[in-house]
């Protein structure tokens, strides 16, 4: 109880402040280091004192600080290691605060690819979600307090440099370059962004002429189309779907390296994983397209209005995950939609045995504030009527542009088109644990397609002969890929003989999903259905060629040399799960290219070193523990996971580390190692030696 009070009097007393001094713009010129992994500035604030208060707070964690001056005159402060306190020197009104400072941020700002050969690799880039700019910029982790932030950065010339907002110019002074960046509307700090690498750039413009930035890597120039495609359809369904014009001056997306998330929607600067960066075949597997439209909802629904608490961060979430699903209506239609909107309604279903933290609680799950979110909204939009529902999101938005907002504002709105009871709906969907299956069942089965899905699951415990033609039948229509897909997962225990020629019929589909339900489900190959199944080692998924791969080196040994060559060529995904894959099938047939098993090996190790994304580390390391666990450059990348960025990787580290190390031949493989690690790799073994 105790702890709750002085958490009731820190919110209230913060908030008391934000009433009584208005921050209003931020020029900062600043400096990252990449070889000391630091960050310095000069940074100018704007701000007006409302009313008498005695101590004005900017959150700058663990960082130095100079030349405090305010309104000219350099004054006293306080640097609590969290905040930057001042005291003295500011008045009523209009006031400017300016000093230097310097960090050495232990999050928030990643430094990546310094240990790669390759320069394209070299990163700097920001993730402050939540309330961590603060680590790297003097700030503020309240989401209420909005600023105008004007960026200047500099860096090394041959580098592209992004940042929120114009570009407005760019100088040169010998081996670097300053871009400024520039803001005309305020926003909260966690939105505030960096990004700086080696990237090309392609340029268009939307139908309503705001210019649009997207940047690859050099070594994926190839890949611009199947990234970043339908972005053009997105952008310019959302701004007529939603209402509201674009909010910002310019839009801008660029993948990084280890992101810790698929994506962050800075505002005006898109950050996403470099994972979604693919090519052709890669996008039918596993594509940009709904991260792409869910980022850039955001830019109104969390950026343009921003919700003032935790317990309000479906007004973000709910809202970019229903509208990325309405861009995705728009571009694959209506069945699209709902067995996207039933994946949703299975997984709540699921969660909802054992989450029983409601939507509006700051401690909601990310599936939560997510999926029930735009699912409460579905609910809400299907019961008042679509196009009550887009008025009633147009007035919110305009209404509250660039502030905060909560939970009941919004319902505001809603209330004035429709007499629905949004009470009630805030009960049900918002204030209550669980999730209303049988409204979701009733919503979706409006659909033919989902209708036919259901009554298709129906049939499961029906024997095969008295649903056989039925499946025939499905499997010959133009019925919904998921729906035929469903009949070849039904077959799964059926006897070869009688689902041959079902299969068959399957393979004859163009669609790369149906042929890969085929290629899941069917555990042994018949001699007499080899062929079919070998030709799918030529489809347009990287998910089937590895499925197939492995499961024909397994059963058909004798043929091991004649798949190994056919795909030794194969990369696969930005985790490179086909090449790993395909070395770690060379390693366990010897007898394969003999005289190279060593080169596979190594170059097996050396994707675990610390050259590589985590995702190559980590898939080399899974195969690698199963080959060659007691390989010291092994045990050493595996000690190395756990002082990585990315919390993934980490937890895969330690895990891994921990079941390894019951076992007393490991333990004492990785006491005798201890003498060869960094200090901080030291530390971390030692912990988890003594857990």
């Amino acid at each position: 109880m105790r702890y709750f009070l002085l958490l009731l009097i820190n919110t209230f007393s913060f908030a008391q402040e934000i009433q009584k001094v208005d921050f209003i713009k931020m020029n900062a010129i600043v400096t990252p280091n990449a070889i000391e992994k630091s960050i310095s500035g000069e940074v100018t604030y704007d701000f007006k004192v409302l009313s008498i208060i005695d101590t004005i707070k900017i959150d700058a964690q663990k960082m130095e600080f100079t030349s405090v001056k305010l309104n000219d005159k350099e004054v006293k402060f306080k640097n609590t290691g969290k905040q930057l306190h001042l005291f003295e020197g500011f008045k009523k009104g209009k006031n400017i605060l300016k000093f230097s400072y310097k960090v050495t941020p232990k999050q928030t700002l990643y430094f990546i690819g310094e240990n790669n050969s390759s320069t394209s690799s070299e990163q700097i880039w920001t993730q402050g979600q939540g309330k961590y700019t603060s680590h790297w910029l003097p700030s503020f982790d309240d989401v209420n307090e909005k600023v105008i932030f004007n960026l200047s950065i500099n860096f090394k010339k041959d580098f592209k440099v992004i940042s929120n907002g114009k570009l407005t110019n760019v100088n040169q002074n010998l081996d670097f370059k300053t871009w400024q960046y520039q803001m005309k509307k305020p926003m909260s700090s966690y939105l505030v962004m960096l990004a700086i690498g080696k990237f090309d750039k392609k340029n268009f413009k939307s139908k309503s002429n705001i210019p649009i930035e997207l940047y690859l890597k050099p070594d994926d120039a190839t890949k611009f189309e199947s990234t970043y495609k339908y972005s053009a359809e997105m952008f310019d369904f959302l701004e007529k779907e939603i209402g509201v014009k674009y909010p910002w001056k310019i839009y801008k997306q660029v993948p990084v390296n280890d992101f810790l998330y698929a994506g962050m929607e800075n505002t005006s600067a898109t950050i996403f994983s470099q994972d979604y960066v693919v090519d052709d075949i890669g996008f039918n597997d596993r594509n940009y397209i709904n991260v792409n439209a869910h980022e850039l909802a955001h830019q109104w629904f969390g950026n343009l209005v921003t919700a003032t608490s935790g317990k309000d961060h479906w007004l973000q979430e709910g809202f970019a995950t229903y509208y990325s699903l309405l861009a995705e209506k728009e571009l694959f239609g209506e069945d699209h939609f709902n067995f996207e909107m039933l994946k949703m309604a299975n997984e709540l279903a699921e969660a909802s045995k054992t989450d029983l933290i409601p939507v509006m609680n700051e401690k909601a799950s990310s599936l939560s504030f997510y999926k029930k979110g735009a699912w409460a909204l579905y609910v809400l939009s299907e019961s008042i009527g679509h196009e009550k529902f887009q008025k009633a999101v147009k007035i919110y938005l305009k209404k509250y542009q660039f502030k905060n907002v909560t939970t009941n504002d919004f319902l505001a709105e809603i209330k004035k088109f429709s007499n629905y009871d949004v009470e009630n709906f805030k009960k049900v969907w918002l204030e209550k644990s669980g999730f209303e299956t049988q409204v979701a069942i009733e919503l979706l089965s409006k659909n033919k397609s989902i209708k036919e899905f259901f009554d298709l699951q129906k049939m499961l415990e029906i024997p095969f002969l008295e649903k056989k033609l039925i499946f025939e039948n499905i499997l010959k229509s133009n019925a919904f890929y998921p729906i035929k897909q469903e009949v070849i997962y039904q077959l799964t225990d059926v006897s070869i003989e009688d689902k041959k020629d079902l299969l068959q019929m399957a393979m004859q589909s163009d669609n790369v999903q149906i042929r890969q339900a085929v290629a899941e489900t069917l555990q042994i190959v018949p001699l007499d259905f080899k062929t079919e199944y070998e030709s799918l080692l030529g489809d347009k998924s990287y998910r089937t060629r590895e499925i197939v791969l492995t499961n024909l080196c397994q059963q058909f040994p004798t043929d091991v040399s004649v798949y190994l060559n056919q795909s030794q060529n194969w990369i696969g995904f930005n985790n490179r799960n086909l090449r790993i894959d395909w070395l770690s099938i060379a390693l366990k047939n010897p007898n394969y290219e003999s005289g190279k098993q060593l080169d596979f090996l190594s170059e097996l190790i050396n994707y675990t070193s610390v050259n590589f994304d985590s995702s190559i580390r980590q898939n080399a390391l899974e195969a690698l523990l199963i080959l060659n666990p007691e390989n010291e450059k092994v045990l050493q990348s595996l000690v190395n996971a756990t002082t990585h960025h990315k919390w993934q990787f980490v937890k895969f580290g330690k895990d891994n580390i921990r079941l390894l190390i019951k076992d007393e031949k490991f333990r004492k493989l990785f006491q005798d190692l201890i003498p060869k690690l960094a200090e901080k790799e030291k530390m971390n073994l030692e912990k988890l030696s003594k857990e």
